[in-house]
């Protein structure tokens, strides 16, 4: 079940798990299990790498990546399956990926020689990057017709709760949501602020904009571990971020 219509459906680097999210969607699709659990589990599998990393198993530590990533599309693919759309679950999903993501940093910090704050400035990157993708992804699919509408361009409101959610609780993951993503989604619309204007993005700028894609960002530290470049993640992130213009470049320039 696409987020996009079919002529907005473009090759996304980032999202190699979709496959196995949608088996896995489809085994739960007639069970009690919610997408909210799925969401709890693709942090459990994010939690295990991290373990994995700081115990130098790093061969483990990419797969529990790599499968933290199927997971991750297990649950929005769940909800479209049980016609459950979920602000809490799209909220708890997120901040789920930003913490994961953080300590994920932290634990190649603690057991590389990378300061500190050379990783923080890695972690400002890493998001800058993701924000990007989903400023240009969520346009892209709220102008798409028919494509999903859950994720918006501007995340100011708190937006009211869906059937069989709590309000209370959408309230709350809303906050949280705004204060570890709010600077990020700024930096990026200041950068970039007119593009929401355009109709649409053709197929090849969203491929190559799915660089940026968590999955992607995430295979790319999958890879690096075994091979034993632990000591090159955090450089690599931070001249990787270097993109950012490039792409920004490319879209005011050809894509007016």
């Amino acid at each position: 079940m696409s987020k996009l219509a079919a002529q907005d459906t473009f090759l996304d680097l980032s999202d190699y798990g979709r496959p196995f999210g949608k088996f896995l969607a489809n085994q739960l699709k007639n069970t009690r299990f919610t997408p909210i659990h799925v969401t709890i589990l693709f942090g459990i599998s994010g939690l295990i790498a991290i373990y994995c990393i700081l115990t130098n198993h790093y061969w483990y530590a990419g797969f529990f990546i790599i499968l933290k990533s199927g997971i991750d599309a297990a649950d929005g693919e769940l909800a479209r399956l049980k016609n459950k759309p979920s602000y809490f679950g799209r909220y708890l999903d997120s901040v789920f990926d930003i913490i994961i993501n953080f300590i994920i940093l932290m634990a190649i910090c603690f057991v590389s020689k990378t300061t500190f704050w050379i990783t923080i400035l890695a972690f400002i990157g890493i998001q800058l990057q993701g924000t990007l993708y989903n400023y240009y992804y969520v346009i892209l699919r709220n102008k798409s017709v028919g494509g999903d509408s859950t994720s918006k361009v501007f995340e100011y409101k708190t937006p009211k709760a869906l059937p069989g959610e709590s309000q209370k609780s959408v309230n709350i993951l809303f906050r949280i949501y705004t204060v570890l993503y709010g600077s990020f989604d700024k930096i990026i619309h200041l950068l970039d602020s007119d593009a929401y204007r355009i109709r649409t993005f053709p197929n090849w700028f969203m491929t190559l904009l799915s660089l940026y894609g968590l999955g992607f960002q995430l295979l790319i530290i999958a890879l690096m571990l075994p091979l034993g470049w632990i000591e090159f993640i955090i450089p690599f992130f931070i001249t990787y971020t270097i993109l950012i213009l490039i792409l920004i470049g490319i879209r005011k320039i050809f894509l007016n």
